[in-house]
């Protein structure tokens, strides 16, 4: 299956202006089964969807994963998980509070979508490193939830970080192994991998890339980092690319 994780920037461009149908048009470029948002939601509007779901859902298949404890929004502390419709529910989803003062959370939910099941953690990290590893080890400890460690882990955001021993990814590394996430930071000049999609077990991504169009250039300050996630397993990890 194809899953994307994307932030979306409040629906601004890298130089500011509001223009959130360019990032429907991004989601089209795409077409994912799942795909985590960020910065998905109106700060200053939070009963007020961002994205035009019902399009969304009537052009692309995809639906918001709603937060039952969070009535009225589409997500969860801007974060925004769609996924094809009709996928089966088998946990959650719940929303993950992850301190911070910006501020930040995740969603964790047990989801088939027709391949088996899986746990999914879509989140957003905060700026500073201290807060970021804390932030990881609450994502490590929701690895715990539902039916546990066995179950096969997609973790997929923004964790604000690109090295591989420091803060955030330093502490997931034991859990989901190292990130071979490319480069996807600022769009129009990517050089900073921000954006990082992890399994657990590792070896169930194939083909993980940035989605660097025009479109996706101008309509964020992130490019879409995608990935085929394969639940058996038997695909091998590919080399970092770059492309559409």
């Amino acid at each position: 299956m194809l899953v994307a994780t994307y932030n979306v920037h409040r629906g601004r461009g890298p130089f500011g202006r509001f223009r959130p149908s360019r990032i429907a048009a991004v989601l089209a470029e795409i077409r994912p089964d799942l795909i985590a948002l960020q910065e998905a939601q109106h700060y200053l509007r939070p009963g007020r969807d961002m994205l035009d779901f019902q399009a969304i859902r009537r052009e692309l298949g995809l639906i918001p994963l709603r937060v039952p404890d969070c009535p009225g929004h589409s997500g969860w502390r801007s974060n925004v998980v769609l996924v094809r419709d009709g996928a089966g529910v088998g946990f959650g989803p719940l929303g993950l509070r992850l301190g911070g003062l910006e501020p930040r959370g995740g969603i964790v939910a047990e989801l088939d979508l027709g391949e088996g099941p899986f746990r999914l953690l879509a989140c957003h990290l905060s700026l500073g490193a201290a807060r970021r590893a804390v932030q990881a080890e609450r994502l490590v400890r929701a690895v715990q939830s539902g039916r546990g460690p066995d179950l096969p882990t997609l973790l997929l955001g923004d964790l604000n970080e690109w090295r591989q021993d420091r803060s955030a990814l330093a502490v997931l590394r034991p859990v989901f192994g190292p990130s071979a996430s490319p480069p996807g930071f600022p769009s129009f000049r990517p050089m900073l991998s921000l954006d990082h999609i992890l399994t657990r077990p590792s070896g169930m991504l194939r083909s993980l890339a940035v989605h660097d169009t025009p479109l996706a250039r101008r309509a964020s300050d992130h490019l879409p980092l995608t990935a085929q996630f394969d639940l058996a397993g038997r695909a091998v990890p590919e080399a970092p690319a770059r492309g559409p």
